[in-house]
């Protein structure tokens, strides 16, 4: 299926992985292998975290089984196309360090980097990742078995192949496309230029 074509120009001399990455919602329901399912989690595993802690925890499912008690962690919006997605996680964050039981402020943050690299391992083996905010936490901990006290729920990831964008509802499809960034000079300021 040819995916919808990326319109994005950059503004410096970026590898294009960063301006080929996007998050597409018509993902085709053919399965991932556990080759490909592995590889991903390599990729994340490698991912920098202060005092190497590493406090991500990604649960996922990849059987139909697995996946519908895991569509039922998805909000409405989200479950009209990541629920035909073949790989749905979900990602915690580890509220306290391992190595002292002292709370990680930068727990997210880590985990976060650990998300980006899925999502660039995913684009190397053609495969899209896609991250979900919209998710029911309560129903993450409860139906994952994942202690709130220990672990802050950070969002949920469909992965798959690029589907028939024909297939989404109408609201999604008119969303199907690449997205924009905002220009440099807003996200990056030289020196000690007073910011807005």
């Amino acid at each position: 299926m040819p995916e919808t074509k990326n319109s994005r120009v950059a503004q410096a001399d970026a590898d294009p992985m960063f301006i080929e990455r996007w998050s597409p919602r018509a993902l085709s329901p053919e399965p991932l292998s556990e080759k490909e399912i592995m590889a991903l989690f390599e990729a994340a595993r490698w991912a920098p975290s202060a005092y190497n802690d590493q406090p991500w925890l990604f649960r996922y499912a990849a059987t139909e089984a697995e996946l519908k008690q895991f569509r039922n962690i998805l909000m409405e919006r989200n479950l009209l196309w990541a629920g035909k997605a073949p790989f749905l996680a979900f990602l915690f964050a580890r509220r306290k360090f391992n190595h002292n039981g002292q709370p990680n402020n930068w727990a997210v943050f880590d985990t976060g980097a650990a998300w980006m690299s899925l999502a660039l391992q995913a684009r190397k083996m053609g495969l899209y990742a896609h991250a979900m905010a919209g998710i029911k936490k309560e129903e993450a901990y409860r139906i994952l078995d994942v202690s709130e006290e220990d672990y802050e729920a950070v969002i949920g990831i469909a992965v798959g192949r690029y589907g028939d964008p024909q297939l989404l509802p109408e609201n999604e499809l008119v969303r199907e496309k690449y997205n924009m960034r905002r220009d440099i000079s807003d996200i990056a300021v030289k020196g000690l230029k007073k910011t807005e």
